[in-house]
């Protein structure tokens, strides 16, 4: 079977595909397409596509919604990069507090014998503040955010972080000092570092504006791993020149901010490791080869996760919308047939559900065909 590569994948995916698969740029019937950040929006889904592969974990490049519509699952591979995140955004706290890129910057173009007594004379103008002891506001409390708070936590910070839909891992990792804030606006006014760990959604957008920067310390730094609409640039590049602010560090660099003053834009580094490539090709990986081969779904972002351990002599997959009486209108149709479920498992999500069937004996076509034309069926995959 081909699985189509839309990106250059760490050649640990296909170490995880088992050699039961061909990774090519080209391929003329894909079952999977394994990607980075290739844009899929104006790109066709090949027709015997069933699953789209993000290594990593923002899926803004991939239609969502014309994958759901066509029943093709999209996995990603949230945590697989976390530390990788977790160490630039650390550094960035630290860039945001010294100012290390602007003594850099100077020390780079320092020229004659004398530089030692130069640096001597000029250092005093690039004295910065140490992050000890000072107070770190983390928003979101994912994979990234709780490593982030832990480290920070480590490193002497007074830490706060805010997350109304923290998962129960989330909360079992979490340091027992980080300081558990469910008023965001209390977070911004006690932090004098903000570090931004949440996904891009139309709550999130721009929620760091000149409403938020108004309630925050004089002085306060923020620092942006996450994604750059989460900022409103303008209105840092204001609260920067007033003095509100003090420093802005975004690995989201942009016309706007390229060469700002107390602007620390960052080349889109926080995933760029090795380790980060290969953890997340290895992920995606797996998790494709167990839908392709059992129907089972992990981290998928368009449908519910879905797993049964393999029973009975055929397994089919179904994908349909989240209405009444599908379920009943499949199971009768295959009772009909006088063929017994020998295990069954389904779950929902949104607008979508997606079961899992394991038959005792196998299905005639016709029975096959029955199922694909039943109402508010999506797609039916016999594995």
């Amino acid at each position: 079977m081909e699985i189509l590569k839309l990106n250059e994948i760490s050649p640990v995916a296909d170490e995880a595909f088992k050699g039961k698969y061909t990774l090519a740029k080209t391929a003329k019937a894909p079952v999977g397409i394994i990607l980075r950040s290739f844009n899929m929006h104006d790109y066709p889904l090949p027709p015997d596509v069933c699953c789209v592969g993000r290594a990593g974990a923002g899926v803004n490049n991939i239609p969502i919604d014309k994958c759901s519509e066509s029943g093709v699952v999209v996995f990603n591979t949230p945590g697989a990069n976390a530390n990788a995140v977790k160490e630039l955004a650390i550094c960035a706290l630290l860039l945001c507090g010294r100012k290390i890129s602007e003594g850099i910057n100077w020390a780079s173009a320092l020229k004659g014998a004398d530089i030692p007594k130069q640096v001597e004379s000029e250092k005093k103008a690039f004295v910065g503040k140490e992050i000890h002891g000072k107070t770190l506001g983390v928003i979101g409390l994912g994979a990234i955010g709780v490593l982030v708070a832990n480290a920070c936590i480590e490193l002497g910070m007074n830490v706060v972080g805010y997350d109304p839909y923290i998962s129960v891992d989330g909360a079992w990792n979490l340091n027992h000092h980080v300081v558990k804030e469910t008023d965001l606006d209390k977070l911004f006014a006690e932090s004098d570092f903000i570090t931004l760990h949440v996904p891009l959604t139309d709550s999130t957008r721009s929620m760091i504006n000149s409403k938020t920067i108004a309630l925050m310390k004089d002085g306060a730094a923020i620092v942006n791993c996450s994604r750059g609409e989460l900022v409103n640039n303008a209105d840092v590049k204001a609260a920067l020149k007033s003095g509100k602010l003090s420093k802005y560090a975004t690995d989201f660099p942009s016309e706007e901010v390229v060469g700002v003053e107390n602007i620390i834009a960052i080349p889109h580094l926080g995933a760029s490791t090795p380790e980060a490539e290969d953890n997340c090709a290895r992920m995606v990986a797996r998790q494709m080869t167990d839908f392709i081969e059992n129907g089972n779904i992990t981290n998928s972002v368009n449908f519910p996760s879905c797993k049964l351990t393999r029973s009975g002599c055929q397994r089919i997959t179904v994908i349909h919308k989240n209405v009444k009486n599908v379920l009943r209108s499949m199971t009768d149709l295959i009772s009909g047939e006088g063929i017994n479920i020998s295990n069954f498992v389904s779950q929902s999500k949104g607008d979508y559900a997606y079961c899992i069937l394991d038959l005792d004996e196998k299905l005639k076509d016709n029975v096959l065909e029955k199922l694909k034309n039943l109402e508010n069926i999506v797609k039916v995959r016999l594995i």
